[in-house]
């Protein structure tokens, strides 16, 4: 594995040991049909606070569990089920909003393949794993003071790009990212921004802005299949754990 791959492969391991447990369930289909399923959601949830796996220690991770649980108990195809799911989508969407920026940056400094990979952080990714945590800690604090790349981050900025950050300084571009962030993506945009439509908006479904009925009509069916398989397959690794 190239380095770049010991990078990013923050769950590999975990992921590894997860699927030698699967063999010895005698069910092995249903397992990775479930964990495809939940790499889906962790990628459509991009959880701000990755490590916490119960998503009550930030508002708005807490926020977004909540609404996924209340629509998990409705019936799909109804009316409060698919008004939960444009609720769903239009906080889906302030957080792609966030990694497009990053992403653009990324690309900016060269890394347009690496992109998604170096962006990749889910719950299995440990505090425990980062190399340079403080000086990851001090890009992050001048990332949220003093550009927009994080948007209006209610409750801190995401954790989950802490992770990024310590990539980024094992490849020797930490204070490149954050040259590069200081011009695409000064502190003054968002601040005229805030200014000129009277503050930061909250999370609805005015906020889900889609080009046709058919784009809305996919994205809300996605939603519906990634969202309701995440606490099935939470209780099956946690079977699975026990069977060890």
């Amino acid at each position: 594995m190239d380095f770049l791959g010991q990078v990013c492969c923050c769950c590999y391991h975990d992921e590894d040991e997860l699927e030698k447990n699967s063999l010895n369930t005698g069910d092995t289909f249903q397992y990775f049909n479930k964990l495809q399923k939940w790499r889906q959601s962790e990628a459509a949830n991009l959880w701000n606070e990755p490590a916490d796996s119960a998503h009550v220690e930030r508002g708005d991770d807490h926020e977004l569990h909540k609404l996924l649980e209340k629509r998990s108990k409705m019936r799909r195809g109804s009316e409060g089920y698919r008004r939960l799911s444009f609720d769903i989508i239009a906080h889906r969407q302030i957080r792609r909003k966030v990694k497009d920026r990053w992403k653009h940056v990324l690309e900016v400094l060269g890394f347009k393949a690496e992109a998604d990979g170096l962006l990749t952080v889910t719950s299995c990714t440990s505090y425990e794993s980062l190399h340079n945590p403080q000086e990851a800690r001090r890009l992050h604090t001048i990332l949220a003071e003093q550009t927009s790349i994080f948007g209006h981050h209610h409750g801190g900025p995401p954790e989950r790009y802490l992770f990024v950050l310590d990539r980024l300084i094992l490849l020797d571009v930490g204070d490149d990212f954050l040259s590069a962030a200081r011009h695409f993506y000064p502190a003054e945009e968002e601040e005229d921004m805030s200014s000129s439509d009277g503050g930061p908006s909250t999370p609805g479904p005015i906020l889900v802005q889609l080009n046709n009925e058919t784009q809305k009509d996919a994205e809300v069916e996605q939603g519906e299949e990634l969202n309701e398989d995440y606490e099935y397959f939470g209780e099956a690794k946690e079977e699975m754990d026990k069977s060890e």
